[in-house]
């Protein structure tokens, strides 16, 4: 029989009614055969009231505590659905997540799972139990060597899912909730957003990193990592819903479930140019303009960067393979008689990658590979960021130094480097989904050493603060005194703590200050078919330049293209690219 895991959240159990209707799902289940672990989550709003509960004592509660009350939430769910599958003759036991054998790292209120020990179980599913757990949930051990309460974080009842699914080889994780799977982007916004029946694990990542909230990027971590069968469906009706998908199947090891070495991958490519065009306009339709040349004149464009200045002009530096360098001279050339600019140009450039899941998320990795780089004596040309890629361009001549140092530091081996690889996302939709992030804010660092090192500083800085940059982009444009600009964008609420953290290193660099940018909203493109699709980004850039929407920055990765565009214009550039690309009904 087949070992199914299914996780309910809150609305589906937010009242008695809505838990009954839940167990006759699953007894309808029960009854085809299959094994099932059901994990569910707080009724409705019950973890936002005991917080409440709980700051109306103090303003800063021990996350102790903390942990001790919110776990409650989910057993008053695990206790009622176990009664109500009772009533309809299923036989059915609860447990908490330490009950089950979910064990964490010693941290409260954000725990990464350890391990999941399955001996109890898989007991009570070979008596016929449906087995309904807990998540957001699982033990410690303390110092003292006492088992201790430990919470997941927020959308840690997905990723309690996820780690039963992976620790007891299921053959799916079902995550039911109240919409009807992974739409192509948020319907509150956009009404005619329609359902994406399969996605890869890698764009879902770069989805919920950008905003989207059906899944909880943890949980989708672990599925990308263990190659666990991930479904998304609605708690209402029997469709199919969206089904993700991923070719990685790493085993269990010793790391941890989740604390394994998030960076599984190395490439580098050969043979790249840069070109940079400074002083250029900022105002809408330059980027598309520009672009849509060189894809109609067959050059390929790979990462694109625009920095933001002070004034009115933008920087904009893109990279292609360096036998189309002659061809995209001429055509920058050619632009830039009509709208003014500079224009400069690198062959000899290689593009160095990291891959992996999670990888901005967890701020130390970026940070190590710009440092890494930096103690070779490696000056980045380009920086590229997203949650699953983070590329760098350097001089060729120091390709295989760069390779070698960034294998070492983040222990890879033979078989998880590649060397100048092929196109990938032949067959895949260019854009499967749109996302639209809101809580953004931008800063910009004027007048950074323009040397090895620059890049991994700043990001040391924040990673040792524990913020994650959701952007970098490097400005083009060089000053009198040899220094550049760096921007990035970063939570809003990490901002304060940015100044703070920063304050210290910018001391050190005479005439650089920190400035923070307009209100901004980001929107993005996600589709694993990008890299075999000339052309997406100008499609994209055209969509914003048609809505008479200025584009303020401009970061690509792999699979993803973003851009900034002012706070008030975010609903409608969603809105633009989503209706260009088709993706309504």
């Amino acid at each position: 029989m087949a070992v199914l895991v299914q996780k309910f959240g809150g609305t589906s159990v937010g009242s008695v009614d809505r838990i009954q209707a839940v167990a006759r799902r699953i007894a309808e289940s029960k009854e085809l055969g299959n094994e099932l672990v059901i994990v569910v989550s707080a009724m409705g709003h019950t973890t936002d009231e005991l917080t409440l509960l709980a700051q109306k004592i103090s303003s800063k509660p021990p996350q102790r505590e903390m942990d001790m009350l919110l776990a409650t939430g989910e057993q008053v769910s695990i206790a009622l659905l176990s009664i109500a599958l009772h009533e309809l003759g299923v036989p059915a036991i609860s447990m908490t997540g330490a009950q089950v054998g979910i064990v964490t790292e010693s941290s409260h209120g954000r725990a990464r799972i350890l391990e999941v020990r399955t001996e109890r179980i898989k007991n009570k599913l070979e008596e016929g139990y449906v087995v309904v757990v807990a998540g957001f949930q699982g033990t410690s051990l303390s110092t003292w060597g006492t088992a201790e309460i430990t919470t997941l974080g927020r959308g840690g009842s997905d990723t309690s899912a996820v780690a039963l699914a992976t620790a007891l080889g299921a053959e799916a994780c079902e995550i039911y909730t109240d919409v009807p799977g992974v739409l192509t982007t948020d319907p509150n916004k956009v009404a005619d957003a329609q359902l994406m029946p399969t996605l890869s694990c890698d764009e879902m990542l770069e989805l919920a990193s950008l905003g989207a909230a059906v899944l909880h990027p943890r949980a989708v971590e672990l599925a990308r990592n263990f190659g666990v069968m991930l479904r998304v469906r609605s708690s209402w009706t029997n469709e199919p819903g969206t089904t993700l998908t991923s070719a990685n199947k790493r085993s269990l090891g010793r790391d941890g479930l989740e604390l394994g070495r998030p960076v599984d991958g190395l490439e580098l490519l050969e043979e790249q140019a840069v070109l940079g065009l400074s002083h250029i306009p900022d105002q809408p339709g330059i980027a598309a303009n520009l672009f849509e040349e060189l894809s109609n004149q067959g050059v390929n464009v790979d990462l694109i960067i625009q920095a933001t200045h002070e004034g009115n002009s933008n920087d904009i530096a893109f990279t292609i393979d360096a036998e189309e360098l002659p061809n995209a001279q001429k055509i920058c050339k050619n632009a830039l008689k009509k709208i003014g600019g500079k224009l400069s140009t690198q062959s000899n450039m290689t593009k160095l990658s990291i891959n992996g899941a999670g990888i901005m998320g967890r701020p130390g990795i970026a940070a190590t590979l710009f440092d890494t780089l930096s103690r070779k004596g490696i000056n980045l040309r380009l920086i590229a960021t997203s949650e699953v890629k983070v590329s760098c361009v350097i001089d060729t001549n120091l390709g295989a130094k760069g390779l070698r140092a960034i294998s070492e530091a983040f222990e890879l081996d033979d078989s998880q480097i590649k060397i100048n690889p092929g196109v990938s996302g032949i067959g895949q939709p260019e854009v499967r989904g749109v996302a639209l992030d809101p809580d953004q804010a931008q800063l910009n660092v004027r007048g950074v050493p323009d040397k090895p090192g620059t890049a991994a500083a700043l990001c040391s800085a924040l990673a040792d603060a524990g913020i994650s940059l959701d952007g970098i982009v490097q400005s083009e444009r060089q000053q009198l005194d040899g220094s550049r600009d760096i921007s990035f964008t970063l939570k809003k609420n990490d901002r304060k703590q940015a100044d703070n953290a920063l304050a210290p290193l910018l001391a050190k660099w005479p005439g650089a200050e920190l400035k923070e940018g307009p209100e901004i909203t980001r929107v993005s493109a996600v589709g694993a078919g990008m890299p075999a699709t000339p052309g997406t980004a100008a499609r994209m850039f055209r969509a914003l330049a048609d809505a008479n929407i200025n584009i303020a920055m401009i970061a690509t990765s792999e699979i993803r293209t973003s851009c900034v565009v002012a706070k008030n214009d975010g609903l409608a550039a969603l809105k633009a690219v989503h209706n260009h690309f088709d993706l309504g009904s």
